[in-house]
């Protein structure tokens, strides 16, 4: 970027300095920051890559992690069955309305495990394109399923570059329940990463990681209608969403955003020397887990003090789950600020025992029994 591109930015940033795109919303009302999270108890032993979790009919659920599907149930899900073991990464989950479990798989595409079969089924391209970077899929009740797409040609562990190079290559794609006759329906979508369909059927809502946002989009039986932003500029990043079984959401943000993330999101030339010349994990750049390793950003010394993490500072990593009512308006949430343990919230699905939470920051599942808002 050459003088002038630096004057006409700055320009606009004064002009605009409250702009969606330049002030970050404070957490308040109903975000308002608490230790909630934390006081979740641990399911079981770790469950290093955790991504999705979803509820199952019968009141277990699935969860995948690393390359796993894994079916929880009984007690407190104390009792661990493997669904399936894939040669990707497994992440997003759903169950379709004839019973068969869905699974994204990195590098793969979409696969539908069918109980009464032992053949996989998959879909594996869409308008000429690999699926290698699915990330969310979700099944209408007349059978339709729908999936997104973080970056076309990207895998879901490159997640991190996608977002600090700010480009918009996701897609969302419609197929049959058969997994045939694949459409892409959105394309430059800003790296989505969760779907759902409302409980009536006649909306389908999207989350956009790149963009902070959470978007609708009227349904009808062959046609996705002009969609809506119904929360913008969020205060951290979306990943998926899940019914609550109320008639609301559950959505889980797996990093908050930062002043200086946003600073270096506007300076092009240091973070393309920043991503060239430095190791990932030191990045100032969103991330899942964080604070236990010195060469990691920080803001001066305002994160640590006598060698504890403080709270307040600003985050390395966070853990926030959102409460969404059926118009999308957040009503309540559950946090592990900068100092907590359960950070990285990429899932949440409600069950009779409680809220089951995937904290893939921390490697483990959490149930919350308390009262959601």
């Amino acid at each position: 970027m050459g003088f002038f591109g630096h004057l006409l930015r700055d320009i606009r940033s004064v002009i605009d300095r409250d702009g969606g795109q330049n002030a970050i919303p404070p957490l308040d009302g109903a975000l308002s920051p608490n230790d909630r999270l934390d006081e979740a108890t641990v399911i079981g032993d770790p469950l290093p890559g955790v991504d999705d979790v979803i509820a199952a009919p019968d009141g277990s659920i699935f969860a995948s992690a690393g390359r796993r599907v894994l079916k929880l149930s009984g007690a407190d899900f104390a009792t661990r069955t493997l669904v399936a073991e894939f040669d990707g990464d497994a992440g997003g989950l759903a169950v379709h309305p004839d019973g068969r479990l869905l699974v994204c798989v990195a590098g793969r595409g979409l696969a539908a495990i069918d109980p009464a079969n032992p053949d996989l089924v998959w879909l594996q391209s869409a308008d000429g394109r690999p699926l290698v970077g699915l990330l969310s899929v979700v099944a209408h009740p007349d059978g339709r399923i729908f999936v997104v797409e973080g970056a076309a040609g990207c895998t879901p562990d490159q997640w991190r570059r996608d977002l600090m190079e700010k480009r918009s290559q996701g897609r969302l794609i419609a197929c049959g329940p058969d997994l045939g006759s694949a459409e892409v329906l959105l394309r430059d979508l800003s790296y989505p990463y969760g779907v759902v369909v409302s409980a009536d059927g006649k909306s389908l809502w999207l989350t956009e990681s790149g963009a902070y946002c959470l978007s609708r989009f009227p349904l009808t039986a062959s046609v996705l209608g002009q969609g809506e932003v119904v929360a913008g500029n969020l205060p951290g990043y979306p990943g998926r969403m899940h019914p609550d079984g109320r008639g609301g959401y559950l959505l889980g943000l797996f990093a908050r955003r930062t002043h200086l993330i946003e600073f270096v999101l506007k300076e092009d030339d240091f973070r393309e020397e920043m991503m060239r010349a430095m190791p990932e994990n030191y990045w100032i750049a969103p991330a899942l887990t964080g604070g236990s390793d010195c060469l990691e950003p920080m803001q001066i010394g305002g994160v640590k003090a006598l060698g504890i993490q403080k709270p307040w500072a600003p985050p390395r990593s966070y853990g926030l789950l959102v409460h969404l009512d059926a118009e999308g308006e957040a009503t309540d949430s559950l946090h592990s600020r900068a100092g907590g343990r359960f950070h990285g919230v990429t899932a949440a699905c409600a069950t009779p025992q409680g809220v089951v939470i995937a904290a893939r920051g921390a490697g483990c599942l959490l149930l919350h029994t308390g009262e959601l808002r």
